[in-house]
């Protein structure tokens, strides 16, 4: 992604290398049940059998069910070992509602993947990267350099040391790491006015304004994800490295993008083997303060939870032809909306070029197309707009098979699972008294 023109290095697509899974040190199971008698002791007649097979438990929680009226609806996680598979049987036969959700990709009891329902647990996977962050691989540009390594292990222990709730890590940048923003700073800024879309122009000047965004400035995290709050409700979170497709969409999902503090080599400013922080400032910040673009981003991310793998590997295609490499069309002009052109001085020049075949966007078909991650892309694809964009992926999103829906509440940053009619109807009910409010204040409007 970055300018290997200029430095006669193959360009490598920062940030983008999420269609894998990474390895899960965490192979906890959830189940999700309502007993069939609603009695006093039903929950410790259900534990009796977690004793009895030898299955540890992680943490327990009970909530009024939203599934059932009247009814409690309880949830176990459950550690590795005994003999979950009888639990399992047991509690499926006298339960009222049973759902079983799982890290375990080996799971084969009709589980449905794990994600994460409150924005607190992504917590529990922001430190399962997949590569780099404290190490380096022997063909990275600081592989050999000690003080290089050791910055970027300060880096990695600030993000495996987060928590969420807590202030954003900030950084003192060094004059070698400033100069090094600078340079690729310097030249992004004089291609934006004619190569970016202008949502992006719209808030570049924002930034600029109310982030500290410098040439002779690297902005803080805390800084601009406080920003993008006020703007969209979306935040930065800081993280060591890459994280699994699952993982870095389901971030998305609660409206919170993964993003790293470290910065490339200073011997190579105008390439990076993984994305930094000149991607992710540069690139991927000024657009999540879009609200249209902030929700198209947010529906990729819903439409990964729980979704079987094969179906993350075609959302996270998605996201690569769109958030990172995306175009749309503007005014009759081709403009860049996607990271990795935004934060690539020879990829930003190229994507506009006549060299790369453009297609329209068309999530069924952009899902199963293939791409080079060490060069610049030969296939590039265009949204009519944003809203086009978002419209199109929440119709593809509709395809995934899951027996359930999720919806996200702002009001509690958490993300709901929609698997039961009295649910839908109480929705529905909320929708049509919105409606009504809606149309009370239009008739009161004389303008």
């Amino acid at each position: 992604m970055e300018n290997g023109t200029l430095t006669d290095q193959p360009t490598l697509m920062s940030g983008g290398n999420y269609i894998k899974e990474g390895l899960d040190s965490a192979k906890s199971t959830s189940l999700f049940f309502s007993p069939g008698e609603d009695e006093c002791g039903a929950l410790a007649r259900c534990l009796e059998l977690f004793k009895k097979h030898k299955v540890n438990l992680i943490h327990i929680e009970s909530r009024s069910s939203f599934r059932i009226p009247g009814a409690y609806e309880f949830m176990v996680e459950c550690a590795p070992g005994g003999n979950l598979g009888a639990v399992i049987q047991n509690l499926r036969k006298t339960s009222a509602y049973f759902s079983v959700i799982s890290r375990n990709h080996k799971d084969n009891r009709g589980t449905v993947p794990w994600f994460p329902h409150r924005i607190r647990e992504l917590d529990r996977f922001a430190n399962q990267i997949l590569s780099y962050g404290s190490e380096l691989d022997a063909d990275h540009p600081g592989f050999t350099d000690p003080v290089y390594r050791a910055r970027r292990k300060y880096f990695a222990d600030l993000a495996y040391n987060y928590k969420y709730g807590e202030p954003l890590p900030r950084v003192d940048y060094t004059p070698e790491e400033t100069a090094t923003w600078g340079q690729v700073f310097k030249q992004l800024v004089d291609l934006y006015p004619t190569h970016a879309c202008k949502e992006f122009n719209h808030v570049f000047p924002l930034l600029i304004e109310n982030c500290g965004y410098r040439e002779d400035n690297i902005p803080q995290l805390e800084d601009i994800s406080n920003f993008l709050k006020d703007s969209t409700g979306f935040s930065l979170r800081p993280v060591a490295g890459l994280l699994s497709s699952r993982d870095f969409l389901a971030g998305l999902a609660f409206r919170v993008f993964h993003s790293t503090q470290y910065i490339r080599h200073p011997s190579m400013p105008l390439y990076t083997p993984e994305p930094d922080v000149c991607h992710e400032l540069l690139g991927h910040v000024p657009l999540f303060a879009d609200p249209v673009f902030a929700q198209f981003s947010q529906e990729i991310g819903l439409a990964s939870l729980g979704a079987p793998d094969d179906y993350v590997e075609k959302l996270a295609t998605c996201y690569w032809f769109t958030v990172e490499f995306g175009l749309c069309r503007q005014d009759g002009e081709v403009k860049a909306f996607g990271a990795g052109l935004l934060s690539s001085f020879g990829e930003l020049q190229y994507c506009l070029s006549d060299k790369p075949e453009l297609r329209p966007f068309d999530p069924p078909q952009t899902a199963l197309q293939s791409y080079p991650i060490t060069e610049y892309q030969p296939i590039y694809f265009v949204a009519e707009s944003f809203d086009d964009a978002k419209d199109r992926m929440i119709k593809y999103s509709q395809t995934i098979p899951r027996d359930f829906g999720v919806k996200y509440n702002p009001y509690t940053q958490s993300v709901e699972i929609l698997d039961s009619k009295p649910q839908v109807h109480e929705l529905i009910q909320n929708l049509s008294h919105e409606i009504n409010f809606l149309n009370d204040v239009l008739l009161k409007i004389t303008i």
